[in-house]
């Protein structure tokens, strides 16, 4: 009994880390799974989700039931909650945090995902100069995608929103795509944190069911690939995961947060060098958090 609520414990810290995560641009959620082990299952228990809503969808009762009883539960359940928690609890204070200190926030972020490349890196299971070149070419093209950054987008419809939804919940599943960034460049980050903080239930609907149909998707292509290709899939994924540091590099402007307020949005998407005064807690950031990553990964491996 107290090993199976302490698996559903952990399950949950393990989604409130994942939703925090989502809430943030530059930061994926599915870096996350990735640093704690669980990406692979989290990608079977989506698309099995999936599969139990296309049985309904097509009126197949005895079907969908038989596949909801297989359902990952004691995993899904948990992880879903924490996510939509952290989200709903973090929502406001992170976009504070971000817009009040950007500089200190990208620097932690930024040593999050520099460590997550490392780690990533050393689940290939036979390097070679091609992933090299793949995961090179991958990150430098990301890097110059996201220094295409759109302005806010003033009232976006519901059906902006919608669509919003589906492509920010496909960037969620993989390592290094921020579902919050992707938001951040189509110009409605803003209003999705204002729907979150202020519970406006058609924004909020709207970009539930668009996350759905993303979900829905993308779930079984990335599965997919992921069988069929895995070294490299993975070398993409260091690709994505080092092209978005881009975003997360503290100076000038931070993690490029549009923030909700218009008189405070900010560019992050420029690089620059800081003066002395502004290096040193950025960086004891990144560095106690890349520490944190690589402590937790080799934690992770040893079991």
């Amino acid at each position: 009994m107290w090993r199976r609520a302490k698996e559903i414990i952990g399950h949950a810290l393990r989604g409130i880390f994942m939703g925090a995560a989502d809430v943030v641009p530059g930061v994926s959620g599915g870096t996350v799974a990735l640093l704690l082990g669980i990406y692979a299952r989290l990608i079977d228990t989506v698309r099995a989700a999936v599969s139990v809503l296309g049985a309904l969808l097509r009126c197949r009762w005895s079907e969908a039931w038989d596949q909801l009883r297989h359902l990952d539960w004691w995993f899904g359940v948990p992880l879903g909650l924490g996510i939509v928690g952290a989200i709903g609890a973090l929502a406001s204070v992170i976009d504070d945090l971000l817009a009040n200190q950007p500089e200190a926030m990208a620097g932690l972020f930024f040593g999050l995902v520099a460590a997550s490349v490392v780690v990533a890196w050393k689940m290939l299971e036979k390097p070679s100069v091609g992933l090299v070149f793949v995961a090179l070419a991958v990150g430098g093209l990301f890097f110059w995608l996201l220094g295409l950054q759109s302005g806010p987008v003033d009232n976006p419809t519901v059906l902006v929103l919608f669509g919003s939804g589906i492509v920010a919940a496909c960037a969620m599943l993989l390592p290094g795509i921020s579902g919050a960034f992707i938001l951040l460049m189509l110009g409605v980050y803003p209003a999705a944190i204002a729907a979150v903080d202020d519970w406006v239930w058609a924004d909020l609907g709207a970009l539930a069911v668009g996350a759905t149909v993303g979900l829905t998707l993308f779930s079984n292509l990335i599965g997919k690939v992921m069988l069929g290709w895995p070294n490299l899939t993975l070398a993409t994924m260091v690709g994505l995961l080092m092209g978005s540091l881009r975003v997360l590099w503290p100076w000038p402007n931070g993690v490029g947060v549009m923030s909700r307020h218009a008189e405070e949005v900010i560019h992050g998407t420029g690089l620059d060098w800081p003066s002395a005064a502004d290096l040193w807690l950025p960086t004891l950031l990144a560095i106690g958090a890349a520490y944190v990553v690589l402590t937790l990964s080799q934690r992770t491996s040893m079991k």
